[in-house]
């Protein structure tokens, strides 16, 4: 199986890394900067399950010329629009493209843009950031990718996707239900991010403090009523466990928005914030936490943008 990787950042470059380490046919698809940095320093992963730097295989947008069997897109959500254009040279009649973006609003562009049967679905679950030398770092033990046909079916098509990503150094899944798994990873980003990134401190920290559980109950609260409002309502295993480590006054978790937000990047507000906040005023809810958490951040970004 021919596999594109769009992007090569922290998580294009982790998985896409670990399947060419595994000798996985896998090309990564990047903008002409990053690919000569690739080509001087290598894709290097520093990670528990241990280092490597590899000289991938790389190409520019101008340069594909035929179609992939499977395109993993891994930009942020804030660059998509640019990502399809790069990225259609690489679609086929037979492709499948597995997005592991985070909200939900991707799905519908990418429908629009290249069918529905094209659109297939995907989560990833990793910890990762690129470090000031441009490596990828591995904060965590866990590094999951599931995927599935977003009807639930069982095709050939994602069997043979399931055996090259088997034995490829990250736990992999064909999902049943890929759609709840894809809402629920949105639900858990969206708690987490408005949590740190408006009081500013990991999740311990903020359970730690006057009212913070109380906080947090609230948001998690907001958020369950916007997805069952928009028909995709948390499985009860996934809420209890979310609300469980969400209260852990122990946690030292942090969202990936709050750590773009540390280091001065622009973050995903609109796609993981401002989406489900749309949905919610859809549904005439009253979402007042995530309201702040969505202006907060949007303050934060017209901030960086006159740097």
């Amino acid at each position: 199986m021919r596999i594109l990787v769009v992007g090569a950042g922290s998580t294009g470059g982790y998985f896409g890394g670990r399947l060419a380490q595994a000798g996985r046919d896998v090309t990564f698809l990047v903008r002409p900067a990053r690919a000569a940095a690739l080509r001087d320093k290598g894709l290097r992963l520093v990670s528990p399950y241990g280092d490597v730097t590899l000289a991938p295989k790389l190409v520019t947008a101008d340069a594909i010329k035929a179609p992939f069997d499977a395109v993993l897109l891994t930009v942020k959500a804030f660059s998509l629009a640019p990502a399809l254009d790069d990225m259609a040279a690489a679609v086929g009649a037979e492709t499948m493209i597995l997005p592991v973006l985070n909200g939900m609003r991707h799905v519908d562009r990418l429908v629009e843009r290249f069918g529905a049967p094209a659109v297939a679905g995907c989560v990833c679950k990793v910890a990762t950031i690129v470090d000031g030398e441009g490596r990828i770092v591995q904060l965590s033990r866990l590094q999951d990718l599931a995927y599935g046909e977003m009807d639930g079916a069982r095709s050939a098509r994602m069997a043979r996707l399931d055996a090259a990503m088997q034995g490829a150094g990250f736990n992999a899944r064909i999902s049943d239900d890929i759609q709840a798994d894809m809402w629920e990873k949105w639900d858990m980003l969206a708690a987490l991010g408005a949590i740190t990134c408006l009081m500013r401190g990991n999740v311990g920290e903020v359970n730690s403090a006057p009212g913070g559980t109380t906080f947090v109950t609230r948001i998690v609260d907001e958020i369950v009523a916007v997805v069952t409002a928009e028909g995709h309502p948390p499985r009860p295993a996934f809420l209890t466990e979310a609300r469980k480590s969400l209260t852990d006054p122990a946690s030292s978790g942090t969202s990936s928005m709050f750590r773009d937000l540390q280091q001065r990047r622009p973050v995903e507000a609109e796609q993981i914030i401002g989406d489900m906040l749309a949905r919610g005023a859809r549904h005439k809810l009253a979402t007042p936490l995530l309201a702040a958490a969505y202006a907060h951040l949007c303050i934060y970004q017209k901030q960086i943008e006159k740097r």
